[in-house]
């Protein structure tokens, strides 16, 4: 069973090692733990919905409950306190594009408001009801979730756009493709949601971003439905998927999604180097890429997060014996780990993983082979259930990430880390702050900031103590050449920033799109532009 207040399946559950609680409370203090609401006493606030009868929609209060807030920190902090504000007046369940159009034409009818959802997965407020004079309907695509067509010639596979990771790849996976595309996400996020948000997956080095991957489809919007055929490529004019990717349900609703996929590779594994700084790990992750070894997957973690990971690894006397053997081969203090994968034919991951290494040993790599890297791919997905377990030790965590040319990385990594790391210092609060970059370009770089902070004495402390921090890695981001969002998407929470990004004309750009395809704006009110 999902939860109801937060991540993923209640069955499953990370806990936090002793080590690790003790390692966080050397650096910022004692965790203070808050007392979390119950769903009974929230299902005790859900109003009458405003809606007429539909067949397709509940108007059931759990249902309500379920689908009115994502996964920012602000919702964590409205779940877990129980003051969810505000909630949709009911939930649609479509199952076909024909009945995304009924939906639609009803929702006009009655002067509704729509919100797209589809795994419910957003960190960046983009599918919260707000309040509103007019009735909110949520339209949830998860019935939408099959594999349609697999054009195994062309390499195309056509789904509904509520299919979720793995959904995804168990459909394809039985016909002998894969999509390949892994976000931390995935196991709940959903194929419309990657395309609306424009999503990076971890073996983006291989298989390409969202962008990439996305042929084509159909959008549903209130003034018909866009058709989008694919090509393998064109000339003719702009690319109207353009306007698709990235579009968070401003412009339309995915009905159908058509995306390139390929066959299953014969061979896969993941390995971990360490290098002796964050200079030298810097200078090799940045010429393994412009260099194009022909490798899956690439992360580096900074010394900080480094040695993070492997203080909530558990296991401290396996550690200590890594950490020996490091420092013995020049890799101690101010090591920096990177993990990087190789998917192919054994013959081309022989020779993608030779080339690595020879390139990393020029810069001091220390090689320590596949057992970090399986515990990687093992837990790759598990790391938004650690939220949970700093919870209830009395730590709040979030993570913000943009993207910059590599002359600007370390640089803005620096201003990012520092802005977040000061930032409660009048209060006298610390703040334990760590960087990885998982997504590299020949140009640049992701950054992905991690942040753990105390919540104070309630959850207006604690969603005070987030305003102030994310307002202040948002400005440096703006105001230092990094984009607002590599892979979250903009929602409600990134909005104020866009504009600096854009540009005057570019939002007008936005604004004329949105109005063309919705001209009541009833879709996604508050996500993307700021009404």
């Amino acid at each position: 069973m999902r939860r109801w207040n937060g991540w993923g399946d209640e069955a499953t559950v990370v806990e936090l090692p002793s080590n690790g609680q003790a390692f966080l409370a050397a650096r910022i203090g004692a965790g203070q733990p808050l007392v979390d609401a119950s769903l009974a006493q929230v299902l005790a606030q859900v109003p009458a919905s405003r809606l007429a009868a539909h067949p397709l929609v509940s108007l059931d209060a759990e249902v309500r409950v379920r689908h009115a807030r994502g996964q920012s920190l602000p919702d964590w902090l409205a779940m877990r306190e129980g003051t969810f504000g505000c909630f949709p007046d009911g939930v649609a369940f479509p199952e076909t594009a024909e009945q995304v159009r009924q939906l639609l034409a009803w929702a006009a009818e009655h002067d509704v408001l729509l919100i797209p959802y589809g795994g419910g997965t957003s960190v960046a407020g983009h599918i919260n009801p707000q309040a509103s004079a007019k009735p909110v309907l949520t339209l949830s695509l998860e019935r939408m979730n099959r594999l349609l067509e697999l054009d195994e010639e062309s390499q195309l596979a056509t789904f509904g756009p509520g299919a979720n990771g793995p959904q995804v790849e168990s459909q394809l996976r039985a016909r002998g493709f894969t999509l390949g595309h892994f976000p931390q996400s995935w196991e709940l996020s959903t194929l419309g949601g990657w395309v609306a948000s424009r999503s990076s997956g971890q073996q983006s080095l291989r298989y390409g971003r969202i962008e990439q991957l996305f042929a084509g489809g159909t959008l549903e919007t209130f003034a018909g439905p866009l058709e989008l055929p694919t090509f393998p490529a064109s000339s003719a004019g702009p690319d109207l998927r353009e306007l698709v990717l990235g579009s968070e349900g401003r412009f339309g609703v995915i009905s159908e999604v058509k995306v390139r996929v390929g066959r299953l590779a014969e061979d896969e594994a993941f390995y971990s180097v360490f290098m002796p700084s964050w200079e030298a790990a810097l200078l090799g992750i940045r010429t393994l890429a412009q260099a194009r070894v022909p490798l899956s997957m690439l992360r580096l973690s900074n010394a900080i997060e480094t040695e993070t990971q492997l203080a909530l690894a558990g296991h401290p006397r396996q550690i200590a014996l890594l950490e020996k053997y490091l420092a013995l081969r020049g890799a101690g203090i101010g090591k920096c780990m990177l993990t990087f994968g190789v998917t192919g034919t054994r013959g081309q991951n022989i020779a993608s993983l030779k080339q690595a290494k020879r390139l990393l040993k020029r810069f001091g790599g220390v090689f320590t082979g596949t057992l970090l890297g399986k515990k990687w791919a093992e837990n790759r997905f598990r790391f938004p259930y650690l939220r949970h377990a700093l919870w209830e030790a009395g730590y709040v965590v979030d993570t913000l990430e943009t993207a910059t040319d590599w002359v600007n990385v370390d640089r803005l990594l620096n201003l990012m880390e520092g802005s977040l790391r000061d930032g409660l210092a009048e209060e006298g609060e610390q703040v334990h702050v760590f960087t990885h970059l998982s997504h590299v370009y020949g140009e640049g770089s992701s950054i992905y900031t991690t942040y753990v902070y105390r919540p104070g004495g309630g959850y207006a402390e604690a969603l005070r103590r987030w305003r102030k921090l994310k307002t202040a890695a948002s400005e440096v981001i703006a105001r230092n050449r990094g984009t607002i969002s590599h892979q979250h998407g903009v929602g409600r929470d990134h909005a104020p920033w866009l504009p600096v990004e854009k540009g005057p004309l570019g939002m007008a750009a936005l604004r004329a799109m949105a109005s063309h395809f919705d001209p009541e704006r009833r879709l996604a009110p508050g996500v993307l532009i700021e009404d």
